[in-house]
């Protein structure tokens, strides 16, 4: 298992079966607040989908990153790199945050270390964010990290309520200091 120190509060622990009930439980506890932009909510009925969720990652998903966010050792969400590419050395970042700990920076932060690890460990040329143009809180965080904005991709994700238009971000390495 992969751990990511971000800093003095902020750990990124590679997920495993010993997370699958504190990710649930939170998803639950949260389920109105997360799925307003989170399409795998409204499917997350029981702890079962959850476990598949970690198992199929675990077992299948060498190119990706799934990490568990610790705030001063206490779970608060997920980040982690999807759709990767090794080929053409690119990435893409997601997130989510428990709602109570919104506002403390820990995804700019964990965002900050996972470009690093991206750029730095994975040699990646560009990383991504795609957010939900409602979003804004969300499409802060590409903004605040001196992201690029690319544009709108019209009917980017499917959610029960219809399609949702993305905004796309990216950065490329040679764009950091």
């Amino acid at each position: 298992m992969r751990k990511i120190k971000v800093d003095d509060e902020i750990l990124l622990k590679e997920i495993g079966l010993e997370d699958v009930e504190t990710i649930f439980k939170t998803i639950d506890n949260e389920r109105e607040y997360l799925e307003e932009w989170l399409p795998f909510v409204e499917l997350t009925h029981d702890v079962s989908f959850t476990r598949s969720y970690v198992e199929n990652y675990l077992n299948f998903d060498k190119l990706n990153l799934t990490c568990a966010i610790f705030y001063q050792n206490q779970f608060v969400g997920i980040i982690g790199l999807k759709d990767t590419d090794p080929d053409n050395k690119k990435t893409e970042i997601g997130y989510w945050l428990s709602q109570s700990f919104q506002g403390k920076e820990i995804i700019t932060r964990s965002c900050k270390k996972l470009i690093n690890y991206v750029f730095d460990i994975m040699d990646m040329n560009r990383v991504k964010i795609t957010v939900a143009t409602g979003n804004l809180k969300s499409q802060h965080i590409p903004e605040r990290l001196g992201f690029t904005l690319e544009g709108i991709e019209r009917d980017g994700e499917l959610h029960t309520r219809g399609f949702v238009d993305l905004v796309v971000y990216s950065l490329l390495k040679s764009e950091i200091n």
